[in-house]
């Protein structure tokens, strides 16, 4: 359990690590910048947001499964799909009373966090090889995206609580 534990938790704190470093970057609106070497993190910020998104799933997978070997996928629908049911519901009842009321989408009647992972499902390949031509256009709704992140890591750490520990010393 502990080694289960200890992974998740590890897991869970790289991913908010790199939340909280997205968050530095210049200028969110992307435009206004003086000297274009300012906006170069264009294209990188997609792709850590869903690197973050693609750990905070994983080590709900690693608490759920009581397994340390983590699933090995960059798909954020198939991680999220191989969550236990009773979490895939925690989370998608959590999006829809902390996510949607401030990022809604008229394109779903019952909008639920499986959409927003299904339309960003490959985001870290994709944003990572902007090089690359891609067969549909790449869109990142970054606003929504970052919040349904901070949902999904801030409902993972209710998961579990860190006590601190002092050390008996022998008499």
């Amino acid at each position: 359990m502990s080694a289960r534990l200890t992974t998740a938790v590890r897991i869970g704190d790289a991913a908010r690590a790199i939340l909280r470093k997205t968050r530095t970057f210049p200028d969110k609106g992307y435009g206004n910048h003086t000297d274009l070497r300012e906006s170069n993190h264009i294209g990188v910020e997609p792709m850590l947001l869903a690197l973050s998104m693609e750990l905070a799933l994983k080590a709900w997978w690693v608490f759920d499964h009581d397994d340390a070997n983590v699933m090995i996928s960059h798909n954020l629908t198939k991680l999220f799909g191989a969550l236990k049911p009773e979490s895939q519901q925690v989370l998608d009842a959590e999006f829809k009373k902390a996510v949607v009321p401030y990022h809604s989408n008229g394109f779903y009647a019952d909008y639920g966090i499986r959409h927003i992972l299904e339309q960003h499902k490959s985001a870290f390949v994709d944003w990572r090889y902007l090089h690359e031509p891609k067969p549909t256009t790449m869109k990142f709704e970054l606003s929504a995206f970052e919040a349904t992140l901070e949902m999904v890591l801030t409902e993972f750490e209710k998961r579990y609580r860190i006590e601190p520990v002092t050390p008996l010393r022998p008499s």
